[in-house]
């Protein structure tokens, strides 16, 4: 089967912001897993540990989305600045009950951002929170000038202002964040924008208004009728679950059956339908799509590990959840003239993870190694192509500094698939190629063997009569990059 790339067609640019992350007040997200505090005995800059910043560092984080989802509407900020033996402790009601000491807040979450060479992501409380409350914080962070709460800010040991480059009014509105109804939201997301100070009229803050839950069209309709001029972005949320049982069980992260797998992966392909529905109604009141899409929670989600709090949502990853993170990666670059950004949930110890922790341990997931690998599309230009992909493949490509990526996924558990790809000719030589697989489909790593799936050398892609031909194993994710 021979498919044809368009590389003499530009296509639209792959937003890097596509590859972002997320990090909530859940479970071992933050503390232990990204901050342990200047005293830990685990090795750390200014709290933050550096085993787990050194190795997100190495996929290039683009932006972080912080304090939540849920948490982000019970938050209020003044509890998390100032000494940190003064900071009032609270009960995180959303997860798992527990103890939040707000020893992690807003300067810790700026001194993460400068460690990653992150940008700002932050969603304000508007289901618990105030109008002033929202205004008060975006002036101490970024008010460059003299103020009350620039003044606090200086007080509390940060001169200059930073940088937010993207701001949340509101987190699912729909349920938890309010139980809001679409009509009054676009009202409350109005007055709330309203009073969103903008202290650097050349760099202006990025608004994201919550959009809908999955299939909700009627909440985008609505919104956009309401509030489009008022916004840049409106985001989506849409998690995999192999059963579709939200109420029951998920199904295990590790010990599912042929069945589950391919559910996994037919869920996933829903992203597409999704994006392409809320997009056509976008058009109807953006059809120069000046607002964008942003899918600021995604990934897989599954029955917590046994033995863990419930509330925590740690889970194990598999070769499974890497072809379930292609599929969507994928959609997402198909979709790119109207997907921004995207935050996979969550970074660390949390749902689909890179990196999971165990006391002074780490290790890299499968879905880390797949955000490795697709670095080479950050804000490349999509490359479309002519010819029918077989079954089970996923398939992305791009081009970008003369060179040109393709990246696919075959999800069949048992057959390879072979492929022949026709291009310009002056991509004439492979300059890199890897791949990651698993030999069981529930392989993963553990602390004791770390490394049963991680990126590894590709050798079954050369150049036959002009034509890249390319055996892809099942279960599989191959990337090749060729000049």
């Amino acid at each position: 089967m021979t498919i044809k790339l368009l590389t003499n067609k530009k296509g639209p640019q792959i937003s890097k912001y596509i590859y972002g992350q997320f990090s909530e007040h859940l479970g071992r997200g933050i503390y232990g897993g990204i901050y342990v505090g200047e005293n830990s005995d685990i090795p750390n800059v200014n709290g933050m540990r550096s085993d787990v910043v050194n190795a997100l560092k190495e996929i290039h984080v683009p932006v972080l989305r912080w304090p939540g989802g849920l948490f982000a509407d019970t938050y209020h900020w003044q509890q998390g600045i100032g000494p940190k033996d003064k900071r009032k402790k609270i009960v995180n009601t959303n997860w798992g009950s527990v103890t939040e000491d707000n020893s992690f807040g807003t300067h810790e979450y700026f001194e993460l951002l400068k460690q990653l060479g992150a940008d700002a992501y932050i969603n304000a409380n508007i289901g618990s929170g105030t109008v002033q409350e929202m205004s008060e914080w975006i002036e101490y962070m970024t008010m460059p000038g003299e103020s009350p709460m620039s003044n606090l800010r200086h007080k509390n040991g940060q001169d200059q202002p930073w940088k937010v480059k993207f701001f949340g009014i509101g987190n699912e509105s729909w349920g938890g964040g309010g139980n809001m109804r679409p009509e009054y939201y676009s009202d409350i997301y109005r007055q709330y924008q309203t009073f969103l100070p903008q202290y650097n009229p050349q760099e202006p803050i990025y608004k994201v208004a919550c959009g809908p839950n999955e299939d909700d069209y009627n909440w985008t309709d609505v919104v956009m009728k309401n509030a489009a001029p008022f916004l840049d972005g409106i985001s989506l949320h849409y998690y995999t679950l192999p059963t579709g049982d939200w109420n029951h069980s998920k199904g295990s992260a590790t010990n599912f059956t042929k069945d589950l797998w391919y559910s996994t992966m037919n869920k996933a392909q829903f992203m597409d339908r999704l994006i392409t529905k809320h997009s056509e109604i976008m058009d109807n009141y953006d059809p120069n799509k000046k607002v964008d899409l942003i899918v600021d929670e995604w990934g897989t989600w599954y029955d917590v590990e046994n033995g863990t709090n419930p509330g925590f949502l740690y889970q194990q990853n598999t070769i499974r959840d890497v072809l379930a993170a292609a599929i969507t990666l994928n959609i997402f670059h198909k979709h790119s003239d109207r997907v921004h950004m995207a935050n996979i949930a969550q970074m660390v110890n949390v749902l689909q993870a890179m990196i999971l922790t165990k006391d002074d341990q780490m290790l890299k997931t499968p879905t880390y190694y797949l955000f490795d690998m697709y670095q080479k599309h950050m804000d490349a230009n999509l490359v479309e192509i002519e010819g029918v992909l077989p079954d089970h493949i996923t398939y992305t490509a791009s081009q970008k500094d003369g060179q040109l990526t393709i990246s696919l996924g075959n999800y069949d558990i048992s057959n390879n698939q072979e492929l022949d790809f026709e291009f310009a000719s002056e991509f004439t030589k492979i300059v890199e190629a890897a791949i990651i697989t698993g030999k069981e489909i529930d392989s993963h790593n553990t602390f004791d063997h770390p490394s049963e799936v991680t990126l590894q050398p590709f050798n079954e892609a050369k150049f036959e009569n002009s034509q890249l031909h390319v055996k892809v194993p099942a279960k599989s994710v191959v990337s090749i990059t060729l000049k």
